[in-house]
C-alpha cells in the first residue's frame, strides 16, 4: 500500500513539474508576445489569438479591422497608401462584439486612427462578449486566468519549443522553412503575411466570373436560400451597431473612424431581391439608419463602395458573391485615401438609394 502511494505522490510531482516547467518555458519563449516583443517572433493566421499578442508587441497609430472582406489586405500596403503606421485586426467571421472589444484594447494601447470595414452581417445577434466562446477576453486584458490559461497550455508549450529548436542556428534555416507545413501555429516570419494572400497567388483561378455565378446559383437554390436571412432580425441589429459602434465611437471622440461599406458583387443584393426579399429589406433599412447616424458623428468619415458599378458588376473582380481579390483591395485603399466615395452628411442615403436602383434593374446572364 506504502508503495502504491509513494508511486501516486512521485507522478503527481512529476506532472506538477511538467507543467511547471512547460509554464516557465511558454514565459519565457512567449510566442504571443503578450509580455515582451521578440526580435525573433513568428506570427499565426489564428486571428483572435494572435491580435491580443499583437496589440502589446507592435507599435502603431491606427487599427485595421473588418471580417474576411478585409483579411487579405497588408499592412505595408496599408501604410504606403495611407500614410499611416498600422495593424492589421481583421478576423474571419468576427462580429461587432468582437470588433468592438479588440478596437477598444488597440485604442487604449494608442491607435489615433480606426479603419473599420463595416458590413451589415457584423450586427447579427451572438453571445455576449464576456461569455464569447470564440474570443478569450482575458487573454487581451492579461488577467490571472487569462494568463494562466496562456502559459498552462500544451499548445503554447509545443509552440514555445518548437520557437526555441528554431534558434539554434543549424535547425534555423530547415525549420523555419518547414513550418508551414508542420502541425504548428506559429509560422509566419512577418507579421505583414498573416492572412495576406502569397504575392505570386494565381488571382484568375480563384477570381472569375465562372467561381462568382456559381456561387450565386448555389446560395439561390430553394433548399439554400432560407440561409441568406440567417440572423437578420432588424430590432437586434439596431441594438448592436448602437452598443457595440456608436458606443465605441462616442467613447474615444480623440480617435478617428474611417468607416467603409465593403463593395459586394451586385448578386449579393440581387440573390436577396430573388430569393429573400425580406432579407433585403432588413439590410437596406439596418444600412440607413447606419449611414444616418454615423454622418452625424464628428470623428467618422463614412465611405460607401456598394454601388460603384465599374467594380461591384464586374464579376470577375470575386471568388464568391461576397469576396473581392486583392486587386479590388487595393482600390478601396486608393478611395480611402481620396475620400472619393465618403458619404455627404447632407445625403446620407444617396448611395443607399443607387445601390437600390442597380439592384432593381440589374438581370443575371446564367
Amino acid at each position: 500500500m506504502r508503495g502504491t502511494l509513494t508511486h501516486l505522490v512521485r507522478l503527481l510531482l512529476a506532472s506538477v513539474a511538467c507543467m511547471l516547467g512547460a509554464a516557465v518555458l511558454t514565459y519565457l519563449v512567449d510566442p504571443l508576445q503578450l509580455f515582451r516583443p521578440s526580435r525573433e517572433a513568428f506570427y499565426s493566421d489564428d486571428t483572435r489569438v494572435q491580435n491580443a499578442g499583437l496589440i502589446r508587441s507592435q507599435s502603431f497609430d491606427t487599427a485595421f479591422i473588418g471580417t474576411s472582406l478585409a483579411i487579405h489586405f497588408r499592412q505595408s500596403d496599408i501604410d504606403r497608401v495611407l500614410g499611416v503606421h498600422s495593424l492589421k485586426l481583421a478576423m474571419t467571421g468576427s462580429n461587432s462584439r468582437q470588433q468592438g472589444f479588440v478596437l477598444e484594447q488597440a485604442i487604449d494601447r494608442g491607435a489615433r486612427r480606426v479603419i473599420w470595414e463595416m458590413d451589415d452581417f457584423i450586427f447579427v445577434d451572438a453571445a455576449d462578449i464576456e461569455a464569447d466562446p470564440y474570443l478569450s477576453v482575458d487573454l487581451y486584458r492579461r488577467t490571472a486566468k487569462g494568463i494562466a490559461s496562456y502559459l498552462f497550455s500544451a499548445e503554447m508549450a509545443k509552440e514555445s519549443l518548437f520557437a526555441l529548436l528554431r534558434t539554434v542556428p543549424p535547425l534555423r534555416e530547415p525549420l523555419s522553412r518547414a513550418a508551414p507545413y508542420l502541425p504548428v501555429k506559429f509560422a509566419l516570419a512577418n507579421a505583414d503575411d498573416i492572412y495576406a494572400l502569397p504575392r505570386d497567388f494565381d488571382l484568375p483561378r480563384d477570381y472569375n466570373a465562372k467561381k462568382t455565378l456559381a456561387s450565386f446559383v448555389y446560395i439561390t437554390a430553394p433548399s439554400r436560400s432560407r440561409f441568406l436571412g440567417e440572423g437578420y432580425g432588424y430590432d437586434a441589429m439596431v441594438r448592436h451597431f448602437e452598443q457595440d459602434a456608436v458606443g465605441l465611437i462616442t467613447r474615444h471622440p480623440d480617435v478617428t473612424f474611417d468607416i467603409y461599406f465593403p463593395p459586394y458583387s451586385i448578386l449579393q443584393f440581387v440573390a436577396m431581391r430573388d430569393a429573400s426579399p425580406e432579407t433585403l429589406k432588413i439590410v437596406a433599412d439596418l444600412t440607413a439608419v447606419i449611414a444616418q447616424r454615423l454622418t452625424k458623428l464628428p470623428n467618422v468619415r463614412l465611405h460607401d463602395f456598394r454601388a460603384i458599378k465599374a467594380v461591384t458588376h464586374d464579376l470577375g473582380n470575386y471568388g464568391d458573391v461576397i469576396h473581392h481579390s486583392p486587386v479590388v483591395d487595393a482600390m478601396v485603399l486608393r478611395w480611402l485615401a481620396t475620400g472619393e466615395y465618403r458619404v455627404d452628411p447632407n445625403k446620407p442615403t444617396a448611395p443607399l438609394d443607387e445601390l437600390r436602383t442597380q439592384v432593381e434593374a440589374y438581370r443575371v446572364e446564367r
